[in-house]
């Protein structure tokens, strides 16, 4: 089915890290916003994101992903109650990606071939899960928590980063106060130390994110922008195969 819909994914009867099963009351299904291209789909890419609702902006990113020949999910990492302000981390996060990741998988798509994707404290999360599943490829953007963890349930980025097992990329802003930039060398540091691909990649004068053009007075939005998304798809294009 191509185009965007609404759909709930299962989650695991089962924890992955102890086997024990899990109540039904204490497992509800996970919504997700689908977004399917036109014709057969070269993999999947799960979206973290930070709102109950997707930005304008977001969401036409993920169409130009879908066009790519991508199935994006975005799971609703809010279904429990949570408000936009809370930040999901911890077991709620790996439950929420487990579930779609499997969702993709009855899709009929490869486990390496599913990537994930993050903005802002969802890039951290998108780091995080590939720290900790095994899917194809992780990017993130903007992702703070780098030195000090963002919650009790989440883990400094520097500490982490060592710690992946599949390829990510990194994209900053080198004006970022969120993210400053001694801070993100230490990361580029950790992460050459993982057994898989990295690369951070800081832009000049970018006080936050380099993926969306108007953001930013004090940088080259366009090119930030165009080079920004360039990495992305590229990345994905090269990794999940």
């Amino acid at each position: 089915m191509s185009g965007v819909y609404r759909d709930h994914a299962p989650v695991r009867a089962t924890d992955p890290e102890t086997g024990d099963r899990r109540p039904p009351a204490a497992s509800p299904p996970v919504p997700l916003i689908v977004l399917e291209p036109e014709g057969s789909a070269r993999g999947g890419i799960v979206v973290l994101h930070e709102a109950r609702e997707l930005a304008d902006a977001l969401l036409e990113f993920m169409k130009s992903l879908t066009g790519d020949g991508w199935i994006v999910v975005a799971p609703d990492l809010f279904h429990r109650g949570a408000t936009t302000g809370d930040k999901v981390f911890g077991a709620d996060l790996f439950v929420d990606f487990d579930a779609s990741f499997d969702w993709l998988i009855r899709r009929g798509v490869f486990p390496d071939c599913v990537g994930v994707l993050g903005f802002d404290s969802a890039g951290t999360a998108a780091l995080l899960v590939a720290t900790d599943r095994p899917i194809g490829a992780a990017v993130s953007v903007a992702a703070p928590g780098i030195a000090e963890p963002l919650t009790d349930q989440a883990t400094a980025l520097i500490h982490a980063a060592p710690r992946l097992q599949a390829p990510w990329l990194g994209l900053y802003g080198a004006a970022d106060s969120a993210t400053p930039l001694e801070e993100v060398e230490c990361l580029r540091d950790a992460a050459a130390r993982a057994p898989v691909a990295t690369l951070v990649v800081t832009y000049p004068g970018l006080h936050h994110r380099a993926d969306e053009p108007g953001l930013d007075a004090h940088a080259d939005n366009e090119h930030t922008a165009v080079d920004a998304r360039t990495r992305i798809f590229d990345w994905f294009d090269s990794h999940l195969r």
